[in-house]
């Protein structure tokens, strides 16, 4: 897989099939918390420069498998930062579900929103 010990970004981009700019989102900070949206994605050197290990690189391809493989996509990056770093081998098909609930509800929701908002412009429009 891995010939030299660190990688840089164009290098990693290439081999898992991240854009390179997803990369960058996923290992930056996040302006709300101030935290790192993922942790551990690359080792930074004192330029800034990103570098990818062994480590970082299993994390990354997990991370593409939790928010892109399958036919349920999922975007939420929160999300994918728990499963990455929970202890959990995999997802139990209770947690499964709990997210498929979850995500469904918010889609309830949000049809329940636009359909008022809908009747709202028909009777200002009346």
């Amino acid at each position: 897989m891995i010939n030299k010990k660190y990688l840089n970004i164009s290098e990693v981009s290439k081999m898992l099939q991240i854009e390179e700019h997803k990369i960058r989102y996923w290992d930056s900070l996040d302006p709300k918390t101030n935290k790192f949206r993922i942790e551990g994605i690359s080792t930074k050197s004192k330029g800034g420069t990103r570098y990818f290990n062994k480590e970082n690189i299993k994390k990354l391809e997990k991370l593409k498998k939790i928010l892109y493989d399958g036919e349920n996509h999922n975007y939420s990056i929160k999300l994918a930062d728990t499963i990455l770093n929970s202890n959990n081998k995999y997802l139990s098909q209770k947690t499964q579900n709990d997210i498929d609930n979850k995500y469904s509800n918010n889609v309830k929701k949000i049809e329940q929103i636009l359909n008022k908002m809908k009747l709202l412009l028909k009777n200002n429009n009346s």
